[in-house]
């Protein structure tokens, strides 16, 4: 196909643009998916651009898996070596053949925020930092801000007072405890790749050489290490394509600076700026009144969305008295609707803003007799049973992670409470080990009463086997020997009815994920 079709004239601009910095201004819904997939098409095929050069960045896995299909199709679903990633991915994937550089070993374990967040409350209770007075999310906050500005805790100018005090020696801590347990939070990954390239030029300037042609999606939610990073990649060749709408900004509270898309063209001098104004995706009516609000915001760059979609239904807008008359509103309306034949309650949903709102929307819609779903809950990976078995995982993998090795000492139960926890955790601090090199210690040293000896050298022995195992078994066959040996299934099906039968699907489900990663993923490996 011809990689220029069914574009309009501004889209086609921004793809046929010849090398150095571009940056465009894409107004909500004028086609930047298009735009950017087609722009990696057309590198390849009308530019003979090796695949390999080309590097795509976004900010959510969905957004990345969407631009991978767009582009197979576009390249005629052949086979190609592009990099399209979050930035997150593409920096664990950097890091991992080079972060021995940095002192780290190769099979580095990553943790989740509910890793990290469970990280400080150890370090605050180490450090015997009262939660009470500061709270453990607020402190992973303060630490996640000063690393996305490339503050490491060593040059972190806290206050000697109060908060900043605490932050500055749980984050000294924290920072320890993640390199001892051979581990990298979301933040680290950015972090640390910018370490690397500035440590080690020779790393940088190779892929400074892979790299020639970098486009970036989101640009306007891009933080300082983002930018940053970019900024380095780009040096030599600049050939870099940035994607954004700054009135589409919505991320300043996790470290989005606007001021990245506004100041691209001092940052890159020579550049070209293509706005796409036509929006194929609101009705007149909706594109107008957005129009109305946006202009308002201070230091835009201007634009001016228009569309050949039609004018649209009015906006509906209710200004309620209290939360009562307008959780009423909305039952009564819905009501309506259906009863008049024109829709079936299937056809709506209902968006509130915090968990606490439903109460009085579902009190309004019962007395209406509407039936109704709520949807809520933990994500998938975030739930009890299946980071437990991510955890054995990683410490089959990564022995030294203690943060995995500890929430699995007693799943299923087998005898190893708090207080075995709390002795190990003493001894070990005492000698700064990981926990699995103080179970050995503690093992061979007699430490512990003979009857809890018994029950950590057979946990010691347990990973030690699934070690071996995981050596030369695929990540499916090892997670059915860690369910076989730990017997953690057996105890989810002696009650398989209500939270427990849910989480007995979560594991089967779980495993069937894992079957479908090695159907589909070249690479393999854990």
């Amino acid at each position: 196909m011809d990689i220029l079709n069914h574009l309009n004239p501004k889209q086609k601009e921004a793809v046929t643009k010849s090398d150095g910095p571009l940056l465009i201004l894409a107004g909500a819904g004028s086609g930047k998916t298009r735009v950017i997939t087609h722009k990696i098409a057309y590198l390849i095929k009308n530019r003979g651009i090796d695949p390999s050069n080309i590097i795509a960045l976004t900010f959510t896995n969905k957004a990345a898996g969407e631009m991978k299909e767009r582009v197979k199709i576009l390249l005629g679903n052949s086979s190609f070596d592009i990099w399209i990633s979050t930035f997150h991915s593409a920096c664990a994937r950097i890091l991992r053949p080079e972060i021995k550089r940095l002192g780290y070993s190769n099979d580095f374990i990553i943790y989740d925020s509910g890793d990290s967040l469970e990280l400080i409350k150890e370090c605050m209770k180490k450090l015997d930092i009262y939660e009470e007075l500061y709270q453990s999310r607020d402190i992973l906050n303060k630490i996640s801000e000063q690393k996305r500005n490339l503050i490491m805790p060593e040059a972190y100018d806290g206050k000697d007072f109060g908060f900043e005090q605490h932050v500055k020696k749980i984050y000294l801590f924290y920072q320890r405890s993640l390199y001892n347990n051979n581990a990298l939070d979301f933040d680290d990954l950015l972090l640390l790749t910018i370490k690397l390239f500035e440590e080690n030029l020779d790393v940088l300037e190779s892929y400074q050489e892979r790299f020639r042609y970098i486009l970036v999606d989101e640009y306007q939610d891009t933080n300082y290490s983002q930018y940053y990073l970019l900024s380095l990649l780009a040096r030599k060749y600049r050939n870099i394509f940035v994607v954004g709408d700054d009135d589409q900004s919505i991320y300043r509270w996790r470290g989005a600076n606007l001021e990245n898309i506004l100041n691209f063209e001092k940052d890159y001098p020579n550049t070209r700026i293509v706005t796409l104004e036509e929006n194929y995706r609101s009705t007149k009516t909706i594109l107008d009144a957005a129009a109305e609000i946006i202009k308002k915001n201070e230091g835009r760059k201007d634009k001016n969305l228009w569309t050949n979609n039609d004018e649209g239904e009015k906006i509906i807008y209710l200004r309620a008295e209290d939360e009562i008359e307008e959780s009423d509103y909305i039952a009564s309306t819905i009501k309506n609707l259906c009863n008049n034949g024109k829709m079936k309650f299937k056809d709506f949903a209902i968006f509130f803003r915090t968990n606490a709102q439903s109460r009085v929307i579902e009190d309004s819609l019962r007395r209406n007799h509407i039936p109704y779903t709520i949807i809520k809950g933990l994500r998938f990976y975030e739930r009890k049973e299946i980071k437990a078995i991510l955890s054995y995982i990683k410490v089959v993998f990564n022995p030294q992670d203690s943060l995995s090795l500890k929430r699995i000492t007693n799943i299923p139960a087998r005898g190893i409470g708090k207080v075995t926890v709390n002795k190990i955790d003493s001894y070990i601090k005492e000698r700064e080990i990981s926990f699995f090199q103080g179970i050995e210690e503690m093992i061979k040293k007699d430490i512990v009463v003979p009857l809890i000896k018994r029950r950590l050298k057979k946990f010691y022995e347990l990973i030690k086997e699934l070690e071996k195992i995981g050596e030369k078994e695929p990540v499916s066959q090892l997670v059915k020997e860690i369910l076989n040996k730990t017997k953690y299934l057996e105890t989810l099906e002696k009650d398989n009815k209500g939270e427990i039968g849910g989480r007995l699907e979560n594991v089967k489900e779980f495993i069937s994920a894992i079957k479908e990663f090695e159907r589909r993923t070249e690479d393999k490996s854990v």
